[in-house]
């Protein structure tokens, strides 16, 4: 599943017998199960008739305004498009079939849709919508808005969806509330969850407007908050729809308790800091190791209107790292891929630029029980051992650990492990530069978005210059940076992947053959190996949680001897800073912070901030 975008859930629930007239399955798929709840593996924990997630605070009051930052720019409301670059906080506006819960590894619960039925194999899933969900426009949902989304963002969405629905054989209205997806013969368990996490858009807004063209004139959606005054490239403001259909389900009790959300706008990160200092606005993430332990020393912190914690969570942590476009022919090769993992000195970068803040990632999984370890046992050696011959030889022998320094700065020793692998590849020193047999110089460039990033490219591009390669750092504005990687139109760049609990159907957008040379798809590296293929279909296959425990190991132990990355760091915390105006539930969501739609602004604590800011202004 996808997190962050934010993230994601799945079911097997108890079983109900019902007949559907269109059904032509065999009778061992005949029984269907009716619920209020979806889950991949087990039983939901909320019953059907639950008033609030635990979570939440059904009495948290209503109202204010929460002012945040977003960096770069935007030129379009249309987030379901490759074409232009959305503004921030578009979800807040669109309701979807089934909404996740954030205490759960992968549940999904009714939001526009009142129940779900499956069968036994989970061949199709089908959703009755309740009657009384809206449009903003006050129109109502219906099974064809439903079936019109679906082949919509199939054909003309962003080249995600394709890849998330592949398996998805067609979408059908079996009355005006009611709608039916068939998956055919193909076993993917998540399926009907992956449909579960659709928007649902009007059909009858597009009915004279092309869809994949941005615009900048609001789509009314389904959910709790409406665009309600924007400046493009500046500010977007969002307000909490007054009579929002779905504000009394316990999904949403105690939940978007905001009147209005604010995006301003900033250049960079640095700008955005100093803005936030100001009281500018309200709450940020900091996600610089360095911001964290010397930006935030200053009057209003120290009075105590300022509040910088850390909050603990049990998310996987994913992947990030400088990634190699392995389209290009410098990259081609996994020992000279390999070799750009020794020139990397985590351990100096740790020390001297994040205060010793950060772990070593060691798997594209990390901080979850699907991260690989050890030596592959059991199931996961069972599934490895039908690929010996094709993967990496070390995966049976050898468990992954990136490459490690003293600190000091003097990487010496892993430079020259860096040369052999080179060396091996095909590669010579000559007159201070490594070049090919052909006598064409090793150079690249390092494409960034941030300048944040220009500390630790830098130090990188050092060590490799001191095995003879031409390390280029380049930063661009963000719109530059979406184009040039939507169309892989670079060396490396800095990329993550985030993970879920229940890793399924994204797999294929992140690692798959078919979304190698399709632009906008997150195979960043453009990996087309076959073995990866099918550890993704077995992955999306898994039967149980066990399975999919061994299957995700084996995927990410054959990612990792593949050296498609330079793996980076995580921290296993959210980092916040807030001006204190807010409260939040007693009970923190194991799987989410929850900012945007479970905390509130405190009217006491609110009005002695704004006091503050007042004096400071004058």
């Amino acid at each position: 599943m996808r997190p962050t975008l934010a993230r994601f859930l799945l079911l097997l629930l108890p079983v109900l017998p019902l007949a559907l007239p269109a059904l032509t399955l065999p009778a061992a798929a005949q029984e269907v199960t009716t619920s209020h709840a979806i889950i991949l593996h087990g039983e939901p924990k909320y019953p059907a008739d639950f008033r609030h997630f635990d979570y939440a605070n059904p009495d948290a009051p209503k109202g204010g305004e929460v002012i945040l930052a977003a960096i770069g720019t935007f030129d379009s409301l249309n987030p379901f498009i490759l074409r232009g670059v959305s503004a921030a906080g578009l979800s807040l506006a669109f309701d979807t079939l089934l909404t996740g819960s954030y205490d759960e590894a992968f549940t999904e619960y009714g939001l526009l849709a009142e129940s779900i039925e499956v069968p036994a194999d989970r061949k199709w899933v089908a959703f009755t919508l309740r009657p009384e969900a809206r449009f903003h426009d006050g129109k109502p949902v219906t099974a064809a808005d439903v079936v019109w989304t679906f082949d919509t963002l199939k054909a003309k969405g962003a080249p995600f969806y394709r890849a998330y629905y592949a398996d998805v054989q067609k979408a059908e209205a079996l009355g005006p509330h009611k709608v039916k997806f068939s998956f055919g013969d193909t076993v993917n368990m998540e399926l009907p969850l992956i449909i579960g996490q659709m928007p649902v858009l009007p059909m009858h807004y597009f009915a004279d407007k092309e869809f994949e063209r941005t615009t900048l004139e609001p789509i009314p959606g389904s959910g709790p908050y409406k665009v309600a005054s924007f400046e493009p490239g500046r500010a977007i403001t969002y307000e909490r729809v007054a009579d929002y259909w779905g504000r009394d389900l316990g999904v949403n009790k105690g939940r978007h308790n905001y009147d209005r959300i604010r995006f301003d706008y900033y250049r960079d990160a640095t700008v955005a800091i100093e803005a936030f200092k100001a009281g500018a606005y309200d709450f940020r993430q900091e996600n610089s190791a360095k911001e964290w332990a010397t930006a935030y020393d200053f009057p209003a912190q120290r009075q105590g209107l300022v509040v910088q914690r850390e909050i603990p969570h049990e998310l996987p942590t994913g992947m990030q790292g400088f990634a190699m476009n392995t389209r290009r022919a410098i990259f081609s090769d996994p020992r000279v891929r390999q070799a750009m993992n020794y020139a990397f000195d985590f351990e100096w970068s740790n020390k001297a630029l994040f205060h010793g803040a950060y772990s070593r990632t060691e798997s594209y999984f990390s901080n979850s029980e699907l991260a690989s370890r050890g030596l592959p046992e059991g199931e996961e050696l069972k599934i490895l051992e039908g690929f010996r011959g094709q993967i990496p030889d070390q995966v049976f022998t050898t468990e992954y650990k990136a490459p490690v320094t003293d600190g000091s700065g003097n990487n010496r020793a892993n430079l020259r492990k860096a040369l052999g692998l080179l060396q091996e590849a095909g590669w010579q020193v000559k007159d201070g530069k490594l070049v090919n047999a052909a006598g064409q110089p090793f150079a690249f460039e390092i494409l960034l978005s941030s300048p944040a990033f220009e500390r630790i490219a830098l130090p990188y591009a050092k060590n490799l210059e001191r095995l003879g390669i031409e390390a280029s750092v380049r930063t661009v504005d963000t719109a530059q940076y979406q184009n040039r990687t939507d169309n892989f139109d670079f060396d490396m760049t800095v990329e993550g992947w985030g993970q879920s609990l229940s890793p399924g159907n994204e797999q294929r957008d992140f690692w798959g053959s078919s979304r190698r040379d399709e632009p906008g798809s997150r195979n960043t590296a453009g990996i087309a190996d076959p073995v990866i293929d099918q550890l993704i279909d077995l992955v999306i296959q898994a039967p149980d949680r066990e399975s999919l425990i061994a299957r995700t190991r084996a995927l990410d132990r054959v990612l990792l001897w593949g050296h498609y990355v330079v793996p980076h760091w995580h921290i296993r915390a959210f980092r916040t800073v807030y001006w204190d105006k807010f409260a939040q539930p007693e009970i923190a969501p194991k799987y989410a912070l929850g900012f945007l739609d479970l905390w509130w602004i405190d009217p006491a604590k609110a009005e002695v901030v704004n006091a503050s800011r007042r004096r400071s202004s004058n």
